[in-house]
């Protein structure tokens, strides 16, 4: 079983993106989810958890900026991203929290100045 995420894209600083991510009911419900980022010679890093019960935490290089969300009919994670910076830029992926899935490809961000 893997996650994919997609919507990446490249994008003027200031600009938007949403990422989507499609999971299983299951895995949805008994764990939490994360969008994750990794930019090249980095170590991916957490940016957003999704919590079973609804609530939500970011970390703070993207509070106000982005927001995590699940659609539960159509089993989706999303990012939305506003106000993209070019430090923004990374692949990111989707997993649970902490990370048990295998890693998806991920979706390529690109922020350009």
């Amino acid at each position: 079983v893997q996650l994919q995420a997609s919507g990446g894209g490249l994008v003027q600083a200031g600009g938007s993106l949403r990422l989507s991510c499609i999971a299983s009911t299951t895995i949805f419900k008994f764990n939490i989810m994360g969008w994750y980022r990794q930019a090249p010679g980095k170590q991916r890093e957490l940016v957003a958890r999704f919590f079973p019960g609804g609530s939500t935490l970011h970390e703070d290089s993207v509070k106000g900026r982005f927001a995590i969300s699940r659609d539960d009919a159509k089993n989706t994670l999303y990012l939305q991203m506003n106000s993209l910076k070019p430090e923004d830029t990374a692949v990111y992926y989707c997993n649970t929290y902490p990370s048990r899935i295998p890693w998806g490809q991920g979706t390529q961000v690109t922020v350009s100045s």
